[in-house]
């Protein structure tokens, strides 16, 4: 199912030409597999049926990032979140949503993703989708960076650096297909919650400042010194609320392993290349698994240095418990990011987590990639997936 990942790469969805011109017709792609072991029948059963819910889960996470910003609002990707659970439900799967915007996160708690998205236009929201089959013996929660488009805040980008910031909600699109297609495929003894980070990090009258203190849904405060290290504030909230005691997600329970996924830092694409997301993990196993899955399925994975220890120093602050940006950007950045967000896992979480930095892999060449869907799905070894 990984080579259908890699073949639906090749046909996105998005496109605004001609649309003043009548529409050409839109061609077929037929996809066919041969295997060393058996020919593969286009039957029921057959491993065309997880092939095509994964296809159209790379392709969905494309199609949102190639979306231009002013189309794809936090408000529209609420809607979009909406769909999948509706299309889901047609299946016959159960999924909850729940959404907590605007004002009310601030009323609960929720500063980092309220303090981003709070000039904005439309509200910042954290949108969690939630599937729990009977019998559910495992946990995971996917988190997701959705930053649908990123000035950079009052630490405004220079207009080279802003071009293509509609793709900084790469992660949330990635988790989003993957949520779709892990539940569509079936994730088996596997409780399923994907947690989506939605702000606009835009400027005006209300836009959150550089020496702001913003208290996090876990109790931290943060010292801003950069608008524009964004991503670790609206994750830091999400991490926070899939690990919170007691829990607030359908099912209860602590999580078996979090996973949060973010176009979070350019370092990324200096430690691992732009074809490698970097990995970050408090735990070896994880770590393990995720290479090995981004080597079955191509969604390519390297694992960076895990030393809390050398880390928390970095973000060091005379008037909060952290400031949100380095000290030192010569410091293991990609680590340090990663760090930063872990830092607001509950005190009490015992499993394991898994960072992912995709800013590289997530676009090429003008278009979004799909990137994250196959790798979660790896992970998940549901059905076309396992090893």
């Amino acid at each position: 199912a990984g080579a259908a990942c890699a073949v639906a790469r090749a046909f996105p969805l998005y496109s605004q030409k001609k649309l003043r011109q009548p529409a050409e017709p839109r061609g077929c792609v037929r996809v066919g597999f041969a295997t060393r072991s058996a020919a593969i029948s286009d039957g029921a059963g057959s491993v065309y049926g997880p092939c095509a819910k994964a296809a159209a889960g790379v392709r969905l996470a494309a199609r949102l990032v190639d979306a231009p910003p002013e189309q794809l609002t936090t408000t529209a990707f609420v809607q979009e979140a909406g769909a999948v659970a509706a299309r889901l439900r047609e299946q016959g799967r159960e999924v909850l949503v729940e959404v907590i915007s605007g004002d009310e996160l601030r009323e609960r708690g929720y500063g980092g993703l309220y303090g981003v998205g709070k000039a904005a236009t439309e509200p910042p929201a954290l949108c969690v989708l939630s599937h729990v089959p009977d019998g559910a013996s495992k946990k995971v929660c996917l988190v997701g960076k959705g930053i649908v488009y990123d000035t950079g805040g009052l630490a405004l980008k220079p207009k080279e650096g802003m071009c293509g910031m509609k793709a900084d909600m790469g992660g949330a699109a990635g988790l989003l297909g993957a949520f779709e297609a892990a539940v569509s495929i079936g994730t088996g003894g596997t409780a399923l919650h994907c947690a989506l980070c939605l702000a606009e990090n835009a400027i005006g009258p209300t836009a959150f400042r550089n020496d702001d203190v913003l208290c996090f849904f876990s109790g931290k405060t943060c010292e801003i010194n950069n608008t524009d290290a964004e991503g670790r504030l609206v994750l830091s909230d999400g991490v926070a609320h899939v690990t919170a005691s007691p829990s607030l997600l359908p099912g209860g329970g602590s999580p078996d392993l979090v996973v949060d996924m973010a176009t979070l830092t350019g370092a990324q694409m200096v430690a691992t290349g732009k074809h490698f997301a970097a990995v970050f993990t408090n735990d070896e196993e994880t770590e393990r698994a995720a290479v090995a899955a981004g080597r079955r399925t191509g969604d390519l994975v390297h694992p960076v240095p895990y030393a809390p220890e050398f880390h928390r120093a970095e973000f060091a602050s005379k008037v909060a418990d952290c400031k949100n940006s380095v000290k030192d950007r010569g410091n293991a950045q990609v680590s340090c990011a990663g760090n930063f967000i872990g830092e607001n896992l509950h005190p009490d979480f015992e499993g394991a987590w898994l960072h992912i930095d995709c800013a590289g892999p997530a676009f090429h060449a003008d278009r979004a990639t799909g990137y994250g869907v196959a790798l979660v799905l790896g992970l998940l070894e549901v059905e076309g997936f396992a090893p």
